[in-house]
């Protein structure tokens, strides 16, 4: 619905729908889209808070006024996740009606990223360039691309990069000093388990600061750690902890954890990077490391109604429940 709302903005900006043209109804645009009619009824929603679009009684939806927001902001996502609708969420609800958003994910990939940023480059007319820059590879290149971008149009989300010439605006995750502390906030916990095993696929997008951050505090407890590239192979031995960052290895450890017959939080322990609601239910409780990721979304947006160049680590939560 976020993309078909997109569309109509841009149709409008394009010239090709004017104030009162008709809009199609929501079977009409349901049948020629192959949508689900709660789709097309939640695109309209969006453009009617907007003021974009409006609908009267017996006649159907129309345009109400051309879009004219000040802010127009191209809105660049590594991947869709549960905790990024959080961030989502939030980012838009703080605008309000005060800014159009074009949204589009790039699945990691720095080649997708570069031929969308690119284009809407070309289209012009952006205010803001807010990203989250996470890349599977190729990092420095998108580095070298987001550097061409006026500063004070560009918002980073969840990742700083230190390379970024300023003057902009951050939101991110403290990686590195994020785990590290809240490893150590739950020490006592740990100390029980006699290894840590943390699932760091090979091809992943998490920072490698997460890893600095565990190598740094099993060093410093003297805690032998395994840094596994996935959990398929593993046999699961008892006084493991475990360590997940995706949620698919996640449900696979659960599972050999089920078909072990041990104990989660007496035999092994296991600890998920993000909160999502389901991990309070999951084995009695899923123990959470967690960024607030509704203010991550939120400060963004004030970033940029404040015309701000804030730098913010957003606080680290540690969620304790029985899997530890």
């Amino acid at each position: 619905y976020i993309q078909l709302s997109n569309a109509i903005v841009k149709a409008i900006e394009d010239g090709f729908l004017a104030v009162n043209d008709s809009l199609p109804s929501l079977n009409q645009l349901s049948n020629e889209l192959e949508l689900a009619k709660d789709t097309v009824e939640k695109a309209y929603g969006i453009l009617k808070k907007k003021k974009i679009i409006g609908s009267v009684s017996g006649k159907g939806y129309f345009v109400l006024d051309s879009v004219q927001q000040d802010l127009k902001i191209l809105l660049l996502f590594n991947k869709l996740s549960a905790h990024k609708k959080i961030i989502y969420d939030s980012f838009v609800e703080t605008l309000g009606d005060k800014a159009a958003i074009s949204f589009y994910v790039y699945n990691n990939d720095f080649h997708l990223f570069r031929k969308i940023l690119l284009q809407k480059i070309k289209d012009g007319g952006y205010s803001h360039y807010v990203i989250i820059p996470h890349f599977y590879n190729q990092e420095d290149k998108a580095i070298e691309l987001i550097n061409t971008l006026p500063k004070e149009k560009l918002v980073l989300m969840d990742k700083n990069i230190p390379e970024i010439v300023n003057p902009f605006a951050s939101v991110y995750e403290d990686f590195e000093n994020d785990i590290y502390f809240a490893l150590q906030k739950i020490n006592k916990k740990i100390d029980k388990y006699s290894t840590i095993n943390i699932i760091f696929p090979e091809e992943s997008q998490h920072h490698q600061d997460i890893l600095n951050g565990v190598k740094k505090y099993c060093l410093q407890e003297n805690i032998p750690l395994q840094i596994l590239p996935s959990i398929e192979k593993k046999h699961i031995q008892t006084n493991s902890l475990f360590i997940t960052l995706m949620e698919d290895d996640l449900v696979k450890l659960v599972e050999k954890t089920i078909d072990s017959q041990l104990k989660v939080g007496k035999d092994i322990g296991i600890i998920s990077y993000n909160e999502v609601a389901i991990k309070k239910i999951i084995l009695n409780g899923i123990t959470t490391f967690s960024t607030n990721f509704e203010m991550m979304g939120k400060d963004a947006a004030n970033a940029i109604l404040n015309h701000s160049s804030v730098k913010k680590a957003i606080p680290f939560k540690v969620n304790v429940r029985d899997s530890i």
